[in-house]
């Protein structure tokens, strides 16, 4: 009887050193500020699948037309002291209208080329954050939206006090899009009129799930549970708290989500659910034919049409 106990014990502990070595390895994988990309099950999240002649022509233009352009670096403090960067669009014709652009997940405020040329066309002044752990701005973790929340109240206080902006508008995409879902549910000042999240996910804790389903062929628990614990630890915050739903309940601005419907990366089904679930005004718009984060390149007129529609 005393044998088994100890091997019993011994397995135990052994058990547990196993999974805190895992719960640190995910951590590392999918948290921990890295300048390499991770391959994620279900695409890539900066360029659309379509590669045919009059796209790559439209690129080209665009990239041309963002070269053109003269950003302005900006800067805040974090609340946690963190300095963050961004770049800024200001329009010739400014109207007092600003959007703020969220970019996904390993990304930074060169990518949106597209939906910067459109925002810049329309008199919008364009806001392009490095999210925390990602390009100029400093942090050490990936925040998944939850404190870029926190960071996003700061850009909204900026454009506000230092550049006299009368209407802001928060639009994201991926990581970007669950940033403006979170944001929405903090106390944000009059001056935010609305908010449009393209492909954004429900939680972090859903979204790493479905992550680890596909890439691991692993369940959940318990390796998400021990992942969530060290990144407590190591980041300060959880993954079950970081919730767009929970945020998306509190939010009594107009709600733009788009999603595709071809979208294995961060499932469709999270769109329906983040539009259940929001309060206020909301509209969905579920896009045919088009995987994650590519509505704007499938159907970019009806886009347009629609954001104008939005906006207005």
């Amino acid at each position: 009887m005393k044998r088994i106990l100890k091997w019993g014990g011994i397995a135990a502990a052994l058990l547990v050193v196993l999974f805190i070595v895992a719960g640190n390895y995910f951590y590392n994988v999918a948290v921990s500020r890295s300048e390499e990309s991770v391959e994620l099950y279900g695409g890539s999240e900066t360029a659309s699948t379509l590669v045919d002649e009059e796209e790559q022509r439209k690129l080209e233009e665009v990239l041309q037309w963002t070269e053109e352009q003269t950003f302005e670096e900006v800067e805040v403090e974090s609340h946690d002291g963190l300095t963050l960067s961004a770049v800024l669009l200001k329009s010739q014709e400014s109207n007092g209208k600003t959007v703020i652009l969220a970019h996904g997940y390993k990304g930074s405020n060169e990518q949106m080329p597209g939906i910067t040329k459109f925002y810049h066309e329309q008199g919008y002044d364009v806001l392009k954050p490095d999210a925390r752990g990602h390009g100029k701005s400093e942090g050490g973790y990936i925040g998944y939206g939850w404190d870029d929340r926190k960071d996003y109240t700061r850009w909204v206080n900026l454009l506000i006090e230092d550049f006299g902006a009368e209407e802001v508008y928060l639009h994201g995409f991926s990581m970007g899009a669950a940033t403006v879902l979170m944001t929405s549910g903090e106390d944000l000042p009059a001056e935010v009129k609305g908010i449009i999240a393209d492909s954004g996910y429900t939680s972090v804790e859903e979204e790493l799930a479905h992550q680890l389903k596909y890439l691991y062929n692993l369940p959940a628990f318990p390796l998400m549970e021990i992942t969530s614990a060290v990144t407590k630890i190591r980041a300060g915050y959880t993954f079950s708290e970081a919730s767009a739903v929970e945020q998306v309940k509190k939010n009594d601005l107009p709600l733009f989500i788009i999603h595709g419907d071809q979208d294995e990366l961060v499932p469709t089904e999270m769109a329906d659910v983040l539009y259940e679930q929001a309060s206020g005004e909301k509209e969905l718009w579920v896009v045919p034919g088009a995987g994650h984060t590519e509505a704007y390149t499938v159907a970019e007129e009806e886009y347009q049409k629609r954001l104008k529609a939005f906006l207005e």
